[in-house]
């Protein structure tokens, strides 16, 4: 390939270019736009992580050391979930989303507990080994639509 090849091909794209900006120009705004989307969704993202993360202060009352309660939010959907030791080491996750739950689904590397909240957003995992997990959640949102809701993982 000689620089011939190079000086036609961009001349070829360079008419393309044009062709297209006059054809379908770029709307006004949308880099802009897509810029501030994607640092919302990093926002979220963030929001979630650095939302409060604690041991309860509860489980000094009943005499339960194990046990931890987490809350996640992306500033539209919040999660709050209750960990406890149960029987031979296992885990219980008890948890509430305050919005519309489709379907919640707790997972760990491979494997994968699913589950559904009641009229109330509660729901609840049983069994659950120990180790680090993430929660997905599908909400059905004030505009109707689904949305993804996910936590960052965290140690059950």
């Amino acid at each position: 390939m000689d620089t011939d090849d190079f000086s036609a091909d961009e001349a070829l794209f360079s008419r393309l270019r044009a062709m297209w900006q006059e054809a379908d120009p770029v709307p006004d705004g949308l880099a802009d736009r897509m810029v501030a989307a994607v640092a919302v969704e990093d926002l979220s993202r963030e929001y979630a992580l650095l939302t409060l993360v604690e041991g309860s202060t509860h489980a000094a009352v009943r005499g339960e050391a194990d046990t931890a309660t987490l809350q996640f939010s992306d500033g539209q959907t919040n999660v709050l979930l209750h960990v406890s030791v149960a029987e031979e080491g296992l885990r219980r996750v008890d948890g509430w989303v305050d919005a519309a739950a489709l379907a919640v689904r707790l997972v760990q590397g491979d494997r994968d507990w699913s589950g559904r909240a009641d009229e109330h957003g509660r729901f609840a995992f049983e069994s659950v080994p120990p180790g680090v997990s993430l929660l997905h959640v599908v909400v059905r949102g004030a505009d109707g639509d689904l949305h993804d809701f996910r936590t960052p993982r965290f140690e059950v």
